[in-house]
């Protein structure tokens, strides 16, 4: 299917369970990840969420998100003004999305419709599940990080006020 012929009827494009979107998801699951779709709660419902790993997947259509450098993704012909503003709104509102993810904590990853192609879909799933691996020890790490932060801070607090009632306690002796 041309990029033209995929354009023509926008209404047959599925905004979930795409395709591309399902064969990842069943090879996550096949490997043990548990997950949530699109959930709405989240800023750009994204794709795939394991909170567990605190990582959001979202699979993107080469054609949709202006997929630089991929055969997909060409400027139709016609209405030429229309598509390149479209698509550049559309990345945009992923570049708006993702910090808004990442503000909150989360990982985003993002796969393209072409690497979830049978010549290369293994390979893709096998980066996807070591980004995955890797931002939930980040996660663990950062988290065990504040922890001790918060620690620290509060031992700080006591001993300041310990030094302070010393101080009050030598006062009052005088």
């Amino acid at each position: 299917m041309t990029p033209e012929q995929r354009f023509k009827c926008m209404s047959h494009n599925r905004a979930k369970d795409s395709g591309p979107e399902l064969r990842l998801r069943h090879a996550l699951w096949l490997r043990g990840f548990r997950y949530r779709i699109n959930v709405k709660a989240l800023p750009g419902s994204p794709d795939i969420v394991l909170p567990k790993y605190r990582s959001v997947i979202f699979v993107h259509g080469c054609f949709w998100h202006g997929h630089n450098g991929c055969k997909n993704y060409t400027v139709p012909k016609t209405n030429t003004d229309f598509w390149v503003a479209k698509v550049a709104r559309n990345r945009e509102r992923d570049q708006e999305v993702w910090r808004k993810l990442e503000a909150k904590g989360w990982r985003v990853i993002i796969v393209w419709e072409c690497q979830l192609k049978k010549s290369v879909f293994y390979e893709t799933v096998d980066r996807v599940v070591s980004e995955v691996r890797y931002n939930r020890e980040s996660y663990l790490s950062e988290k065990e990080n504040r922890r001790k932060a918060r620690l620290d801070y509060h031992l700080t607090q006591k001993a300041r006020k310990e030094k302070e009632l010393a101080l009050k306690e030598e006062v009052r002796a005088l």
